[in-house]
């Protein structure tokens, strides 16, 4: 009898759960993001991918790009620090339209600058101090790296897909670990994209005018990242059935010409930057007080964050296995060589 993939994706996450990982954003957060999404894989997702083997090196992972941050290589910081939050208010203050943004990375970045310069009485001055990595002049560049991965990933599972028919198993098991690499990896960022203040200007605290007098301190952010949900006991298991199974981005081509799987990730985030102004209230009203466990309506807030996090990492990972054809090249290279090593018999 055939198990379910559902099934088997659910008994893979399960055996990966244990009760010192499930208590922080900051870490485990990630992790169940990760969890999540291998729920949510349909029948035609490859089996491989959801071992309870290869499931525990996807969730492990998640926190690859944050153990970058760690490091004490400015150049390395310079690097990897911008990918993981998109100020989405910045581009209005800039003059720029979100809907328009290009897809190629150094063509925004190139458009931002001068845009910024053209408006810079709408930002806060640059201060060397506080900029040690030389990455205060950008919104930060979130979509871009969501994008980025998926490319990656699709060609990961174009070689796999293509070592899978012509490659030996060595090659299979080499290609099939990159991928989940690449998986893993992309969910970091996609789950920093369910969180409110990683797509925002506000991500420490309220700045500037504050009106109706929300939070401005700057534990906030490390608050809603681990200390909630470790206040308030979530934990991936009890949200696994609440996940609803993934469903694929579209990749036909648009009008303007512009990446579709890109314009995906930005209304991703533009959805997540809605929930800023609500989470905020939270914290005032008490729901999501700083340092007070949450209360039922605080905890629901965090619950819908993660697991859209996880279906829409769920839903790239299957859009990128179903339109990962056959590397090409890959495959004549082996062909040529299986030819040479095996010839014909006369």
């Amino acid at each position: 009898m055939k198990i379910p993939l559902r099934l088997l994706a659910i008994a893979a996450v399960a055996a990966v759960l244990s009760p010192s990982r499930l208590h922080a954003w900051g870490a485990e957060g990630h992790e169940m993001v990760n969890q999540l999404a291998l729920s949510s894989l349909p029948a035609d997702f490859p089996r491989w991918a959801l071992t309870p083997a290869n499931a525990r090196q996807v969730v492990f992972l998640a926190n690859e790009p944050d153990f970058l941050r760690d490091s004490k290589d400015r150049m390395m910081l310079h690097a990897a620090t911008v990918d993981h939050d998109f100020d989405l208010e910045e581009i209005a203050d800039a003059g720029m339209d979100v809907a328009t943004l290009s897809p190629f990375r150094y063509e925004f970045a190139v458009q931002f600058a001068a845009a910024r310069a053209a408006h810079v009485a709408n930002f806060r001055p640059i201060e060397p101090q506080y900029n040690g990595n030389h990455t205060a002049g950008f919104p930060g560049f979130l979509p871009w790296t969501i994008a980025e991965y998926y490319g990656q990933l699709q060609q990961a599972f174009s070689c796999v897909k293509t070592f899978e028919k012509y490659g030996t198993p060595d090659e299979v098991a080499g290609a099939r670990a990159n991928a989940l690499w690449i998986m893993a990896v992309m969910g970091h960022f996609v789950g920093d994209g369910s969180q409110p203040l990683h797509v925002s200007k506000y991500f420490y605290g309220w700045t500037g005018p504050n009106p109706k007098g929300y939070v401005s301190r700057g534990g906030w952010h490390g608050w809603i990242d681990s200390g909630a949900i470790e206040k308030a006991g979530i934990t991936a298991a009890e949200l696994l059935p609440r996940v609803r199974p993934a469903v694929p981005v579209s990749v036909a081509p648009r009008p303007d010409g512009r990446d579709p799987v890109f314009v995906a990730v930005v209304d991703y985030l533009k959805a997540t930057n809605l929930q800023l102004i609500p989470l905020y209230q939270l914290e005032k009203d008490g729901p999501l007080r700083m340092g007070v466990p949450p209360t039922a309506e605080g905890r629901a807030f965090i619950d819908d964050r993660l697991l859209d996090g996880g279906e829409m990492l769920g839903s790239l990972w299957l859009t990128a296995w179903r339109h990962a054809g056959p590397d090409y090249y890959l495959q004549s290279r082996l062909l040529r060589r299986n030819a040479a090593t095996h010839p014909a018999a006369p």
